[in-house]
C-alpha cells in the first residue's frame, strides 16, 4: 500500500477542528426535525391548523432536505466545498429568525421548507470536504461521528423545547428561532476553512491546490503527492451516477440508506408505550431524550468498531441484529417492561452500524468529481422513505397496531441486510482515490474473499 500526502497524514488540530466544524449541518438536522414536534403542541391551536396541515408542517424539513440535498451535490461538485460551507448555514440563521414573525402556516411551511433545503445541502458539501482532507485511518470515525451528533441535536431539542414551553403561548417562536443560535456559531467556526486540493486540482487550479498542501501538510509536501488523483481528463458528470458500475454503487447506497432510516421513525413512535410501561408517560420530552440518547449510544459504540471490523461486516451484522430486536418486539409487544426494554435497547445499539454507514460509504464509494452529487443524491433519495414512512407509520399503529407496524419494521430491515450480504463494499484502509475507483488498486486481505458486489471494492487494507 503505497503512501498518500493526505491520506497517511498524522492527525493534526486541523483534522479535529473540521471534523467540529463539518458535524453543524447533521447537529442542526437533529434539532430542528425534533423540536417542531413539541413546538406544534402550540402552533396547532393558535395557527387553527388542520391534520392535513400537520401533517405538512412536521414533513416540510424533509420535504426540504430532499430537495437541498441532490441541489446541495451538485453545486458542491460545480462551485466547491469551500465557497458554500457558510451560505448554507447563513440560510439556516435567516430563515429560523423569520419563523419567530411568521402569522399563518402557509409562511411557515415554506421558510421550514427552505431551512431543510439547507440543511440537506450541507450533507454533501461538508461531508466531502471531511472526507477529502482526512487520513484514512481516521475517515470512516470521523465521518461516522457525524450522525452522533444528529442524535445530539435531538436530545437537546427536547430539552430546550421543553424549557420554552413553560414561558408562555409564544414559547414556540423561540423554539423554532433557537436554531439560529448554533447556526450563528458554525459559522463563525466555519470561516477560513480551506478548499478541497483534491477539488481543485480535478478543475486544473493547480497552483491553489499546492499552495492549499504546503500550508496544511508542510513545505515538504505539493500536489504531485496526490498520487491517483490527476487532473481532470475524464470529465466525469452527474451523468456517471446512472450508468455502469457507479449505478451499482448509487442503487446500493440508496437501498441501504432507506432501510435504514425506514424503521428508525417506527420505532421512534413505539417509544412512549415502552416509556408507559417503565412508568415514565406524562414525560415526553425527557423521555424522547432518553429515546434518542439510545440511538447516540449504538452509534459511538459503532465508531468504535467501524475500522476495527471493517464496514461491509458492520453493515451487514448491524442490519440482522437490528432487525432481530424488532422482531422481538413485533412478536412480544405486552411483554413485561425488562423484556421489551431488552428488545428495545438492543436495537438502538445494533443499529448503529448502519447509521454511521450512510455518512462513510456515500463517500468513499465515489470520485472526487461526483462526491458531492453522490452524497446529495443518496441523501435525497432516502428521505423519499423517510417521508413515505413517516406518513404511514401512524396508520400502521392504528390500524394493525403496534406488533404489526414493528414486523413490517423487521421485514425492512432484513431488505436492507440481504441487499448488504449481496453488494456491501468493503473500503476500509483504502486511501480515498483507490476506493472511489470501480476496481480499486489495493490488495485483497487474504482473509477476506471476493464478493459477487455491483462494481464496488472488496479489497481491504488495515491502515
Amino acid at each position: 500500500m503505497s503512501n498518500h500526502v493526505l491520506d497517511d497524514a498524522p492527525l493534526t488540530s486541523f483534522h479535529k477542528k473540521l471534523a467540529l466544524y463539518s458535524s453543524g449541518g447533521p447537529l442542526l438536522d437533529g434539532y430542528i426535525l425534533s423540536i417542531i414536534g413539541i413546538a406544534m403542541v402550540q402552533i396547532t391551536p393558535q395557527l387553527n391548523m388542520t391534520p392535513m396541515w400537520e401533517g405538512l408542517l412536521g414533513a416540510s424539513a424533509l420535504i426540504g432536505i430532499f430537495l437541498g440535498g441532490a441541489l446541495g451535490g451538485y453545486l458542491t461538485d460545480r462551485f466547491g466545498r469551500q465557497v458554500l460551507y457558510t451560505v448554507d448555514l447563513i440560510a439556516i440563521i435567516g430563515c429560523s429568525v423569520a419563523q419567530f414573525w411568521a402569522t399563518d402556516v402557509v409562511w411557515l411551511f415554506i421558510l421550514r421548507l427552505l431551512i431543510g433545503m439547507a440543511v440537506g445541502a450541507d450533507y454533501p458539501i461538508a461531508t466531502s470536504l471531511l472526507a477529502e482532507f482526512t487520513p484514512r485511518k481516521y475517515r470512516g470515525p470521523f465521518l461516522g461521528g457525524l450522525i452522533v451528533m444528529w442524535f445530539v441535536g435531538a436530545t437537546a431539542a427536547f430539552f430546550v423545547g421543553d424549557l420554552l414551553l413553560a414561558i408562555g403561548p409564544d414559547g414556540w417562536r423561540w423554539m423554532l428561532l433557537s436554531p439560529a443560535i448554533p447556526a450563528t456559531i458554525f459559522v463563525l467556526l466555519r470561516l477560513g476553512t480551506p478548499e478541497s486540493p483534491r477539488w481543485l486540482l480535478k478543475k486544473g487550479r493547480v497552483n491553489e491546490a499546492d499552495a492549499i498542501i504546503k500550508e496544511y501538510y508542510g513545505p515538504q509536501a505539493c500536489v504531485a503527492d496526490l498520487e491517483g488523483e490527476p487532473e481532470e481528463k475524464e470529465n466525469l458528470n452527474v451523468r456517471v451516477l446512472f450508468r455502469g458500475g457507479y449505478l451499482g454503487r448509487i442503487t446500493y447506497v440508496t437501498i441501504f440508506w432507506t432501510c435504514a432510516i425506514v424503521p428508525l421513525f417506527g420505532v421512534y413512535a413505539f417509544g412512549p408505550k415502552i416509556l408507559a410501561a417503565l412508568h415514565l408517560d406524562g414525560a415526553e420530552s425527557v423521555g424522547s431524550a432518553f429515546i434518542s440518547l439510545l440511538f447516540l449510544i449504538g452509534c459511538v459504540v459503532a465508531l468504535l468498531l467501524v475500522n476495527r471490523m471493517g464496514r461491509r461486516p458492520l453493515v451487514i451484522w448491524s442490519f440482522l441484529l437490528s432487525g432481530i430486536a424488532l422482531l422481538g418486539l413485533g412478536f412480544f409487544p405486552n411483554a413485561n417492561a425488562l423484556v421489551i426494554l431488552a428488545f428495545f435497547a438492543g436495537y438502538a445499539v445494533f443499529l448503529g452500524g448502519t447509521q454511521i454507514l450512510t455518512w462513510v460509504y456515500p463517500n468513499e464509494l465515489f470520485p472526487t468529481e461526483v462526491r458531492g452529487t453522490a452524497v446529495g443524491v443518496g441523501s435525497s433519495l432516502s428521505r423519499i422513505g423517510a417521508a413515505i414512512g413517516t406518513y404511514l407509520i401512524p396508520i400502521s399503529l392504528a390500524e394493525l397496531g403496534i406488533g404489526a407496524t414493528m414486523l413490517i419494521g423487521a421485514a425492512i430491515t432484513f431488505a436492507g441486510f440481504l441487499a448488504s450480504v449481496l453488494w456491501a463494499p468493503e473500503t476500509r484502509g483504502l486511501a480515498l482515490h483507490d476506493a472511489g475507483k470501480l476496481t480499486p488498486a489495493a490488495a485483497r486481505q487474504p482473509d477476506q474473499p471476493a464478493r459477487n458486489v455491483p462494481a464496488a471494492a472488496s479489497q481491504s487494507d488495515r491502515p
